[in-house]
């Protein structure tokens, strides 16, 4: 597929999914940028500055199938991957299909749920497909997990294990409006949401060829040992208890590829890098004890990481 193609259809996606997310365009464009490198998204933000809406604008621009998970306590596995019953009339044993089988999937509060079904996420997450009962399943494609933390609330919440957080290949918060959106969103809802009314600009088939044309972005013997450089770097830092693992490498260079076909580039530059590299490594540092450790604390750091490794010139 010619890549001029996929960038179009990457415009017209973040433009479709604008005319809901109001006044958020880098916002926007990394959830694109995700979904078409074939990547998770963690957004930590507090409630009702519009995560379900990017979810939900997000499935129906691609004309996908969307489901959305609510995080509690007392969730379990089989709440999320679905389960095999017993099916009386015929006498046999039949699968009935979890939420993870959708093209989006929203998994709400996913730090309120507990351990066993953070494991069976992640395993969904990682394998792209569910194990029951010694058969496996494959899920939908695309496949696109947008799942939600809040920073703020800590009670009745579970860590998310280092693991796990490792599968999302970006991390971002989406932050309250300025006055003029907000008025904006106001104005857009008085009758009803502009969500209800958005048209599709892809098929879900499309989406899967964008994302295997993302792939052939070429990239430079320079811009790979500086991606290598900058996570490595995370690493040797006397704040910092757990660097970023090589698992983040392979995530930051294949969102460098999606935002340089997102600026229309058929190669990845050292830019497409330190722009994405905050929103991909942050989630997957974990600084020392003796440190503050908050969203915007591991997003400093990791800024100041980029700032004192050596940026590679191009010929």
């Amino acid at each position: 597929m010619d890549l001029r193609t996929t960038t179009a259809a990457m415009e017209s996606l973040t433009v479709n999914i604008g005319r809901v997310i109001t006044g958020k365009p880098d916002a926007v464009d990394f959830a694109a940028v995700a979904l078409f490198a074939g990547q998770h998204l963690l957004i930590e933000d507090v409630p009702g500055v519009g995560k379900t809406m990017l979810a939900r604008a997000t499935a129906r621009s691609i004309d996908g199938t969307f489901k959305r998970v609510q995080g509690t306590s007392d969730l379990l596995p089989s709440d999320i991957t679905g389960s095999t019953v017993f099916d009386q009339k015929a006498n046999a044993f039949t699968f009935v299909p979890g939420p993870v089988f959708a093209n989006v999937v929203l998994f709400d509060e996913i730090n309120r749920t507990g351990p066993k079904t953070q494991s069976a996420l992640l395993e969904v997450m990682d394998e792209g497909s569910v194990s029951i009962d010694g058969n496996v399943y494959e899920l939908a494609r695309p496949f696109f997990v947008i799942a939600t933390r809040n920073p703020v609330e800590h009670h009745g919440t579970f860590p998310l294990p280092e693991g796990e957080l490792d599968r999302f290949g970006v991390s971002l918060t989406l932050g309250y409006p300025d006055e003029d959106a907000e008025r904006r969103v106001i104005v857009q809802q008085m009758v009803s949401h502009p969500v209800d009314e958005l048209e599709p600009v892809l098929a879900p088939e499309d989406v899967v060829a964008h994302q295997a044309a993302v792939r052939t972005v070429y990239v430079e013997e320079s811009v790979l040992k500086y991606v290598v450089d900058v996570v490595r770097a995370t690493r040797e830092r006397d704040d910092v208890a757990l660097g970023a693992s090589p698992r983040a490498s392979v995530s930051l260079t294949r969102i460098a590829q999606s935002h340089a076909v997102l600026r229309g580039r058929d190669h990845v530059l050292p830019d497409d890098v330190k722009e994405t590299a905050v929103s991909v490594l942050s989630h997957r540092v974990l600084l020392s004890p003796d440190v503050a450790s908050g969203f915007g604390e591991v997003r400093e750091v990791v800024a100041e990481v980029l700032d004192t490794v050596p940026v590679p010139v191009l010929p």
